[in-house]
Parts: structure tokens; sequence; C-alpha cells
């Protein structure tokens, strides 16, 4: 199935590729070729390219990944130990919804191998083919976007890049469990979008918040399925794009710092790169993205919900409201804390789950302040 949409790397590549040594990064992955394809049964990630951007109206060129992959394949690895596959490229089909088909074939197939994909390419309304890839795992997703703009559209609007996430939230079956938006810009959004997000119970930080701080943004990725980047949340002095101007936006020092902190995460099982403007200017940063997910997988603990909360060290702290229950890794030194939720209305049966948090919210509530995350958590009335 996954090879069925899927078109080998080019001669182009190949070539690139068997002029480097030994020690590139390029020499140490598993190749799609007209010759042979990875044995996925040996495979822990997969670089997907999708080269189908009609879901940008403002698009000026086809898809090309050249580039990009000369870029990242010329880098040196880190002390890696996963496999590594390039599986090549999804052609953009007769339609833009016959390709969303062909990307959400594939991922969802690799996922369920325990194959984590990263799809390069393409317009941001390809999230919307990504998200539909966990209809077949029947779970509920939680995804973040990187993203000046929230994407929101008129509900009979065709999908674009602009307006995807509004298809996310209508269509069925209806799988979003949270939404979280990380460097929107208020200029890009009017008032009643921010309001919308804020009515769903949904997340948003601003530019500023995160440029301020980046920590606050790890516990979001730490409960993340999919994560999504718009290029174009990333300034143009730093990415390169000059087509698309952006005087504001994360440096590229910030922007590899979250997606860092997107592979690091436990839980993230797909990682996608939208809007590329197709210059070998913003291949650089793409290709630096890409590196440090690819880090920061190797630096995952396999904490909860893979490991057991008996290790954690437990915090309650007293409100007046009600008591909160923190845990602590003693391994990691993050933290999460505490939400009841009821499983049966008919015998008030209750359970609890662990939203990941921060430091700095567990002395919020040591100085009797709620965590707005544990706020909004109860009002969705979780699982």
């Amino acid at each position: 199935m996954e090879f069925d949409f899927l078109v080998p790397l080019d001669a182009e590549i190949l070539d690139y590729i068997q002029g480097l040594s030994t020690q590139h990064l390029g020499s140490k992955i598993v190749l799609h070729t007209n010759d042979s394809a990875p044995d996925l049964d040996q495979i822990n990630i997969a670089i997907i390219g999708v080269l189908d951007n009609r879901g940008d109206r403002n698009a000026k060129t086809t898809v090309n990944l050249s580039h990009v992959r000369k870029e990242l394949y010329g880098m040196f690895p880190g002390n890696w130990k996963a496999s590594i596959a390039d599986l090549g490229d999804v052609l953009a089909g007769n339609s833009k919804e016959d390709t969303y088909f062909a990307v959400r074939k594939i991922t969802s197939s690799l996922i369920k191998k325990k194959i984590i994909p990263i799809v390069i390419g393409g317009s941001q309304d390809m999230t919307y083919a990504l998200y539909r890839a966990y209809d077949d795992l029947e779970q509920m997703v939680n995804l973040v976007s990187i993203d000046s703009k929230f994407d929101f559209g008129k509900e009979n609007d065709a999908i674009t890049s602009d307006s995807f996430l509004t298809k996310i939230i209508i269509d069925e079956p209806n799988n979003l469990f949270n939404f979280c938006n990380i460097g929107y810009q208020t200029y890009y959004n009017s008032q009643e979008e921010i309001d919308l997000i804020e009515k769903l119970f949904f997340d948003a930080y601003r530019l500023g918040e995160v440029s301020n701080n980046i920590s606050i943004s790890e516990p979001v990725f730490r409960d993340a399925d999919l994560v999504s980047v718009d290029l174009r949340a990333i300034k143009s002095s730093d990415s390169g794009n000059f087509i698309d101007f952006n005087p504001n936006g994360f440096n590229g020092k910030e922007i590899c710092s979250l997606s860092r902190y997107a592979g690091i995460s436990d839980k993230v099982s797909s990682f996608g790169i939208f809007n590329h403007n197709n210059s070998k200017q913003e291949a650089v940063i793409i290709s630096q993205i890409c590196w440090y997910f690819i880090e920061g997988y190797h630096y995952r603990s396999n904490e909860y919900p893979f490991g057991s909360r008996e290790k954690y060290l437990k915090y309650i702290v007293p409100l007046e409201e009600e008591d909160l229950v923190f845990y602590k890794s003693d391994k990691t030194d993050r933290w999460w804390i505490e939400i009841p939720f009821v499983v049966s209305s008919h015998n008030k049966l209750k359970k609890s789950t662990l939203l990941p948090c921060s430091y700095e919210e567990y002395l919020a509530a040591c100085n009797q302040e709620m965590p707005e995350r544990w706020w909004k958590a109860q009002r969705k009335n979780i699982l």
C-alpha cells in the first residue's frame, strides 16, 4: 500500500547522495529507488515529499524538493540509532482530493507500523490529509500548528492552505480533541477567530509569548499527535523566503527548538512541513527543521502515557475549589497535572488522566491560581 502512491527518488538526488562521504546523513538512510524499496519493518522514520501546492492560491511554481533533499542529506547526523528512509514523492493527483487520499493512505499505514512520517512540501491543506489518516486508527487527535494564522475559512469554501482548520473541525468523523496554535500574529487573525478559539476551548500562543519563553510550548507538544509547520511562520530574514515577505515570525533558532520539542515528544506520530516556496534559500531552514525533529526523536524517554505514573513524585496542592494533583518525572523533571473525568454518568464512575504541564503552572497553583490548562480540559469533559 505505501509504495502504490509514491514515486522513487530521481537520478539527480541519487547521484548527489552517491558523491557524499560515508559520514553524511545521505549515506546512512535507506532510499526508495527504481530498483529497490525500503523494508519498512526495519524503519523508524520515513521522509515523504508531496508535490501538490494547489491549496495555496498564491503559489507561482510547482513543488520541487531537490534543494531540500540535498541540504538535508549533505548534513552530518547526530549520535542517531533510528533507521531513516526516504520513500520518495507523492505526485499531484487529478484533483486535490486525489492527493489527500494518497497522503492519507500512506501516512495511516506508516503510523500503524509505528513509523513516524515526516511530510515535506505542498500547501498546508495537506494537514487535513494527515489528520484524516487517524480515522483508520480510531483515536482522538491533538493537532498543533506552528503558524501565524489560525486558517479558518467559511464552512462551504473549498479547502485551501488558509482554511483547512474549518474542515477539520466540522467534517465527520470528528476525531479532533484539541487544537493548539503556536506563534499566531494578532493582525493576521480577526477578533472573531480569536474568540472562536476561546469558545472551543482550544489553545493559542502569540508569537511574542513563545519568543519570550519558548519552553511554555513544550507541554503542548508533549500532548500532540500531529504537528504541522507553516514555513510562513518564520521571518523572511531567517527563512530566506522573500517571495512571501514576512518581517516578523520565529527566527531560525526558535523554529528548530520547536521542532526538537515535537521530536522529543513521546506522543507525536506525524510531522508536516508545508508552504515551501521552492527556493534554494528556504531549503536550508527546512533541512534544519527536519534535522532537529530527528534529533529530538532520539531523546524520547517513553514516559506517560507509555510509562507508569507510579514512579513519579506526587504533589497535592489544595485550592479553594478542590485539590490539584501534580506529578513530576524523576527521569526528565517534566511535569503533569491530573485531570479527573467521568467514565459513566450512570454510575458516577470517575477516573483520571495526566495532562502535560510546566513547573511554572505548578508554582502558580501553589499561589492559589487555577491553571488555565486544567480549566479548559475540564470544560471539554475529557474523554
